[in-house]
């Protein structure tokens, strides 16, 4: 692990101060998890803009899921 240097806001400070105290947790484990979900949701982000130009490119063909409805089990 490396320790990095921040600049940030006061009332971002004051934020996540309160924020990690509320869970319990410090505030670099606070940071740690924050960044690491930004991550995360900027690779979703990532591949949900490059699943709908794929879309775009080449949309869905009126027949290409019907051979998938004889399979669906809607139970009683």
């Amino acid at each position: 692990m490396r320790t990095v240097q921040m600049t940030l806001d006061d009332d971002l400070v004051a934020a996540v101060d309160s924020a990690a105290k509320r869970l319990k947790t410090t505030r670099s484990a606070f940071a740690r998890k924050a960044l690491r979900d930004a991550i995360r949701q900027l690779n979703i982000n990532r591949l949900e803009s490059k699943h709908k130009k794929g879309y775009e490119q080449h949309p869905v063909g009126k027949a290409e899921f019907s051979v998938w409805e004889s399979e669906q089990e809607w139970g009683d």
